[in-house]
């Protein structure tokens, strides 16, 4: 069997989280047991999203982060605006025929929504 990737997010409220992210990607909340709450997309076709909660709390800039892609990021930013995401500069990033915006989840975890290079607003 080949191997799969599954993403890990550290976090100190992973029930919260889990409504803003399963929100946000459309993912299904599976269920939670004690310290990890996991999401899925139901079609199979993404990577599993556990939630994990840590007692530290966050310090400094992601080392890596979520790309949310999209040909709409306008769109896109304003819905997940209105899920509680907070965008981390005033203006769009053009370069290299793509646009983004940084933002965080509402614990201040970074990811951008793109166009990955698609047009668009």
């Amino acid at each position: 069997m080949a191997a799969t990737l599954g993403l890990v997010l550290d976090c100190a409220g992973p029930d919260r989280l889990a409504e803003f992210w399963s929100a946000a990607i459309g993912y299904t909340t599976l269920g939670g047991a004690g310290s990890y709450v996991l999401l899925v997309d139901e079609a199979g076709q993404q990577p599993r999203l556990l939630l994990q909660r840590v007692a530290e709390a966050k310090s400094g800039k992601n080392r890596m982060h979520f790309d949310i892609e999209t040909p709409t990021v306008d769109e896109e930013v304003a819905r997940l605006e209105g899920l509680g995401a907070q965008r981390l500069e005033p203006e769009a990033i053009e370069e290299h025929d793509n646009r983004w915006v940084v933002m965080t989840d509402p614990e201040g975890n970074e990811f951008c929504v793109c166009n990955a290079g698609q047009g668009g607003g």
